[in-house]
């Protein structure tokens, strides 16, 4: 599919130079990173992986042959969410209680046009195969889950972003179907609904990766 860049015009270099500004120890606190003092940079870890963000030198590099996704293909949605994560993030509790990304304040955008979700194409490629599903979804660090669905995945884009996906599959009567969930919490961790799109766009992308 085609992967269409996200653009928020909402002062980058500013939004980068604020996280520079702040005390390593609350930046840590709040986004749940580590710093790395050899490298001068937060080791943050997303959908398995731990990248370097530098905010100072508006700069992420991964530590593994395995961040490439992230830095190349997605690195439009994988930049962008990463910066708002950055200056958004807070160290409170997830609430437990499960959202779609149309139900987030903005979230109606998503329901049309290039902002729709390829729900329906993960859930067409692995409509008969659970296996796949979590096999896919452990590849970028997925915690599998029991008790709903045929298969239950979390993904962390995220260390305070989790994003559950349930697949659900084809039968006599029904199609597949795969849903996608973020904990209330999100509209605080990533504070824009362009921001919620752009990691719900990576969870979606990866899960379509061969």
């Amino acid at each position: 599919m085609e992967l269409v860049p996200i653009k928020i015009d909402n002062g980058e270099e500013k939004a980068w130079n604020q996280v520079c500004g702040l005390p390593r120890k609350d930046v840590c606190q709040k986004t749940g990173a580590d710093f790395d003092t050899k490298e001068g940079a937060y080791r943050l870890k997303s959908f398995g992986r731990d990248f370097l963000v530098n905010p100072c030198e508006m700069g992420i590099k991964g530590t593994s042959d395995n961040c490439g996704l992230f830095l190349g293909k997605l690195k439009d949605f994988f930049r962008i969410a990463t910066l708002w994560y950055m200056n958004s993030a807070l160290d409170i509790p997830q609430t437990g209680r499960l959202v779609r990304p149309v139900d987030v304040k903005g979230g109606h955008r998503f329901t049309v046009g290039t902002h729709v979700l390829p729900l329906d194409a993960i859930a067409a490629k692995f409509a008969k195969d659970p296996e796949g599903f979590i096999k896919k979804g452990q590849e970028y660090g997925a915690e599998v889950l029991t008790g709903y669905g045929d298969a239950y995945i979390k993904l962390y884009p995220f260390p305070r972003v989790p994003v559950t996906m349930l697949l659900w599959l084809e039968d006599e009567e029904f199609p597949a179907k795969v849903d996608l969930f973020f904990d209330s919490t999100c509209e605080l961790q990533l504070s824009l609904s362009d921001v919620v799109w752009a990691v719900s766009m990576m969870c979606c992308l990866i899960m379509l990766e061969d």
